[in-house]
């Protein structure tokens, strides 16, 4: 048991600046793995130019007790890790020189630069920084909870913490039958996740002897098994090779877990019933409740941001990065460490200058994705979908899976996100070398 004293010290360590202050030089809008990369990247950027900001001046809004590093859950479904290395409570990740404030957004006035809580609090702003993340939509498919939470139906996702070890228990108890694997059409958090778990599955089935006793189906609402044509066509060459049935246009629509069949609806308006022995769902997702509507959001439900720049279309004082926004790239954490530093030196130029500054973002996103044990295809690219690969000149084709890239997944990512990217001292593909941009010239 530690003692009263280490406690103490313990607490003193996790805590942030918390007075109830009604105005903040920067609110950002979420503690997520965007949220935090910002809000530690702006702090530094001030200091580095030699205008710090008071200790409290950045506030970060968000209720959640813990956070999660979700691209393990895809590991904890493969069997690598525990789900509890997944999370930390938010408190040990907020240092002192930011202002937690425990409440989430009911609100957002733009116009007055303010922004209202669940609790009524109103809270102005210089500048607003939306992180908000996206959410699941777990009851667009009948059926589905129930399912998830009945430890006997088979059905798992990889897509919360809650469910991220069913899916290994899943996988390790099936003996013999059909194992399906779906992808909704729409945007989702790391599109390339639904088939990283089936490729895992499909190699432990053929490590323990089970390959010829388990038939597996991919069945997506895209069209395509990647949205990148170079790695997509890698993957469905994989899919055939490993006599993987593909399913595409077909999106899951309910589960009956005490019949044990699934529903998908095909493009052309039609169902089709499918038996299942496991059933593993990646669900529908979309725009946030209190984004959608707002001010700051599009037609859509998504933060509406310059796609170059991340500022707000019509708000110079708000921006936004991370999934909630309505860049046009996939939605990932190499997605964020790209983002964060042009949005960080886009905001502080604008302070700084009066001008907004010289950084652009590309677009770029990876999604590691899992092909077996010990090996990952490392699928990097820009907007317009075009292949941007860090190691190819080194080490080949990313679309050819590699020990290595396995092992940035498994082990060195985990530790960089946790370690560096939250204190925002981690940029991805550059590494600890924050990216360098041409000055503004001010106003």
């Amino acid at each position: 048991m530690k003692s009263l004293s280490s406690s103490l010290a313990s607490s003193i360590r996790w805590a942030s600046t918390s007075e109830n202050r009604d105005k903040y030089k920067i609110v950002v809008v979420g503690a997520g793995s965007g949220g935090l990369t910002v809000a530690n990247q702006i702090y530094s950027r001030f200091k580095a130019a030699g205008k710090p900001l008071n200790e409290g001046d950045i506030a970060v809004v968000d209720s959640a007790e813990f956070h999660y590093y979700q691209p393990g859950w895809t590991l904890v479904g493969a069997g690598l890790k525990q789900k509890s290395s997944t999370r930390r409570p938010l408190a040990s990740l907020i240092g002192p020189h930011l202002s937690h404030i425990p409440e989430n957004i009911k609100s957002f006035s733009p116009e007055s630069s303010s922004v209202t809580t669940t609790s009524g609090r109103t809270i102005s702003y210089d500048s607003l920084v939306v992180s908000a993340g996206l959410q699941t939509n777990w009851s667009a498919i009948s059926g589905l909870s129930n399912a998830l939470s009945d430890s006997s139906s088979g059905v798992s996702s990889i897509y919360s913490f809650e469910t991220c070890d069913k899916v290994w228990r899943d996988i390790d108890a099936l003996k013999s039958g059909n194992a399906i694997f779906t992808q909704p059409a729409g945007v989702i958090k790391c599109a390339g996740a639904p088939q990283k778990i089936l490729w895992m599955a499909w190699d432990r089935y053929r490590r323990t002897g089970r390959g010829d006793s388990i038939h597996m189906d991919f069945y997506t609402g895209m069209p395509t098994m990647f949205s990148v044509k170079k790695y997509s066509d890698a993957l469905n060459e994989l899919r055939t090779q490993r006599s993987v049935g593909g399913y595409f246009q077909h999106n899951l629509v309910s589960v009956d877990a005490a019949n044990r069949k699934a529903t998908f609806k095909r493009s052309d308006g039609s169902d089709v019933k499918v038996d299942y022995n496991l059933l593993h769902v990646s669900p529908p997702m979309g725009p946030l409740d209190f984004i959608k509507g707002s001010p700051i959001a599009d037609e859509a439900g998504w933060v509406a941001v310059d796609q170059s720049t991340l500022q707000h279309v019509n708000f110079d004082n708000v921006w936004a990065l991370g999934d909630c926004s309505n860049l046009p790239t996939s939605k990932t954490s190499a997605a964020i460490t790209g983002q964060a530093p042009v949005l960080t030196e886009n905001l502080f130029s604008l302070i700084d200058t009066g001008k907004i500054g010289n950084a652009k973002y590309d677009g770029y996103t990876s999604c590691p994705l899992l092909t077996g044990y010990g090996q990952l295809m490392l699928a990097e690219f820009t907007y317009g979908l075009v292949p941007k690969e860090t190691f190819a000149n080194y080490l080949g084709d990313q679309s050819v899976p590699n020990r290595f890239y396995y092992h940035l997944k498994k082990d060195l990512f985990p530790w960089a996100y946790w370690n560096h990217m939250l204190n925002g001292n981690w940029f991805g593909a550059s590494g600890f070398i924050r990216p360098k941009f041409p000055p503004s010239t001010p106003v």
